[in-house]
């Protein structure tokens, strides 16, 4: 099979698995607040999709796994001067898709699906020498989001290595230029969280790979020739360990410049196992099956995690509950004719109106403990023979039947 097919194989079977990731999620309320109340290019995206196909939860997500597949071509392509052989880019490739960060940024509304395609995108074009189109994506960059402010910094120590004046010139402006706008965070008591993070990198890229991937990282440092990935990588990684010593730290800034250095993941590996004679392969062989086989389990349940829930004994404790339950219920209530409730919860309330159920001063949308008796017209909401959800509609005015 050509490298061209087996890319495009990868492709159509991933887009499968996350059109069916997209079936099974409802809005939530993070998401709703940037459809109804924000005003940031994330905003802008998610209704400029609706206002084409419709209010609903294929063109909320849509944008991103079309965003998501156009950064895992630029990786891709990033990748082919680095991996000389077809077998290592498509490698790194499959690595890439399946990462269970990469999988919820290209399902879910975020700003790191943006961050991940502009980054890739100046790395491609300042790969090719494309100089000036390379520095407008890195200015226009400054508009999308404060976390680049890493990205400018990575760039800033690699424009010193490589002795290029002005990208580190100009990667200093726009570090200046970003604090100056967005600030940071300093607040708080100075308090540890190096394991948290530790922890939440570990979730992003699955435990086995980021073991490998932190090892891959430092021996780069140390002996390899280092590529501009390797910098924005290292960057994230070294100042979001340092930062985490004193406070908490929102990672979901600093994993989109973490994740892209996939390749030179691969390169180690595959140098390391190539060097070896073959009968002496056996260790590298079976890790990489180990890596990869618990890279395919974390994916999978990242898609098909309904079955989760009996491994949880309150519903709500679910990794993905939160963008669960909205769909189901603003279904039932529109069979059952009622288009506005008081849901009591205003975060329900808000993911309810992107799915056309407004607000009312009739009808009390409540939710009832497990332990109750389900009446007949009660909505009732199970996954895998799991109860997840008791709904049931009270008239807020006693006197005043319901619909």
């Amino acid at each position: 099979m050509s490298e061209t097919r087996a890319l495009g194989l990868l492709f159509g079977i991933h887009t499968l698995f996350l059109l069916y990731g997209i079936s099974q999620l409802s809005i939530s309320y993070h998401e709703a607040v940037v459809f109804f109340q924000t005003e940031g290019v994330l905003h802008h995206l998610v209704r400029f999709s609706s206002a084409l196909f419709g209010q609903n939860d294929w063109a909320l997500r849509l944008p991103f796994v079309f965003i998501h597949l156009l950064s895992t071509l630029l990786l891709y392509k990033i990748a082919k001067p680095l991996l000389k052989r077809k077998i290592d880019r498509l490698f790194s490739v499959l690595i890439y898709l399946m990462l269970p960060g990469i999988s919820a940024a290209a399902l879910l509304v975020n700003e790191a699906s943006l961050t991940i395609l502009l980054t890739l995108l100046f790395v491609w074009l300042h790969q090719n020498n494309y100089r000036i189109v390379s520095l407008v994506v890195l200015c226009l960059s400054l508009a999308v989001d404060n976390s680049f402010a890493i990205f400018y910094l990575a760039l800033f120590f690699y424009g010193i290595a490589v002795k290029d004046r002005s990208l580190f010139v100009i990667a200093l402006i726009l570090f200046g230029l970003s604090m100056s706008f967005y600030g940071f965070d300093t607040g708080g008591k100075p308090k540890g969280y190096f394991l948290d993070t530790f922890g939440v990198y570990a979730a992003a890229f699955s435990p086995l790979f980021f073991l490998y991937y932190m090892y891959a990282i430092y021996r780069i440092a140390i002996k390899e020739k280092k590529e501009i990935l390797w910098y924005i990588t290292f960057v994230a990684f070294a100042f979001s360990f340092l930062l985490s010593l004193r406070q908490q730290l929102m990672l979901e800034d600093f994993i989109p410049f973490a994740v892209i250095a996939v390749p030179l993941v691969v390169r180690v590996f595959f140098n390391s196992f190539r060097v070896r004679l073959p009968r002496h392969r056996c260790w590298h062989a079976s890790l990489a099956m180990v890596v990869m086989f618990a890279l395919s389990i974390n994916f999978v349940m990242t898609i098909f995690n309904k079955p989760l829930y009996h491994l949880v004994k309150e519903s709500d404790k679910h990794f993905v509950y939160n963008y669960h339950v909205a769909k189901e219920l603003a279904q039932w209530l529109h069979d059952e004719s009622i288009d506005a409730v008081d849901a009591n919860d205003a975060k329900l309330q808000l993911r309810l109106q992107f799915y056309g159920v407004q607000s009312s001063k009739t009808l009390l949308l409540q939710e009832v403990a497990n332990s109750e008796k389900t009446n007949q017209n009660d909505f009732l909401l199970s996954y895998a023979g799991k109860k997840i959800a008791h709904y049931r509609i009270f008239p807020k005015n006693p006197d005043r039947a319901i619909p």
